[in-house]
C-alpha cells in the first residue's frame, strides 16, 4: 500500500515522502499514530500543493538574499577603534560589532553567525567581509576600521 509519511520515521522514510508499506504496518501502526496517510488522489494533490508552496517560499527567500547581497555591496560601514601609539589596535573588530553597526546605521538584520570572519579584524583600513545570506549566495560588505 502506498502511503505519505507525515513525520520522519527512522529506517522508513522522511516527512512528505511516498513509500510502499505493507497493509498491516500501515493500518495497525502508521495510520492510528497519525504518522502517515493513504496516498490517494486527494492526499497526493495536497502533497503536491505543499511542495509547490515550499518551492515558492524558497524562491522568494533566494530573491531576497540576492537583493540583500546587492544592497550590501554598495554599503561601507565605519567602525572606530582605540589604537595604541605604535598604530596597533586594542582587541579587534568582531562579527558582533559589524552586525550591530549594520542594524543601527542601515536597519539590516543579519545573524552574526553568517558573517564569515576567521578571526577579528586587527588592522586599520578597509577590509571586505563575506556574509553568507543563502545557499550559494554571499554578500560582500566593506568595513572601514578607523582610529578614534
Amino acid at each position: 500500500m502506498k502511503v505519505i509519511l507525515l513525520t520522519d520515521i527512522k529506517g522508513v522514510g522522511r516527512k512528505d515522502q511516498v513509500i510502499n508499506a505493507s497493509d498491516g504496518y500501515a493500518r495497525n501502526f502508521l495510520f492510528p499514530k497519525n504518522m502517515a496517510v493513504e496516498a490517494n488522489k486527494e492526499n497526493m494533490a495536497k502533497l503536491k500543493s505543499r511542495e509547490q508552496s515550499k518551492q515558492y517560499k524558497k524562491d522568494q527567500d533566494k530573491e531576497k538574499a540576492k537583493q540583500l547581497a546587492d544592497q550590501l555591496s554598495k554599503i561601507m560601514i565605519k567602525i572606530k577603534v582605540k589604537v595604541g601609539e605604535s598604530g596597533k589596535i586594542f582587541g579587534g573588530v568582531s562579527s558582533k560589532e559589524i552586525v550591530e553597526v549594520l542594524r543601527r546605521e542601515h536597519n539590516i538584520e543579519i545573524d552574526k553567525k553568517k558573517v564569515e570572519l576567521k578571526e577579528a579584524i586587527k588592522v586599520l583600513g578597509i577590509t571586505i567581509v563575506k556574509i553568507r545570506l543563502y545557499e550559494g549566495i554571499y554578500g560582500k560588505l566593506k568595513v572601514d576600521v578607523i582610529s578614534e
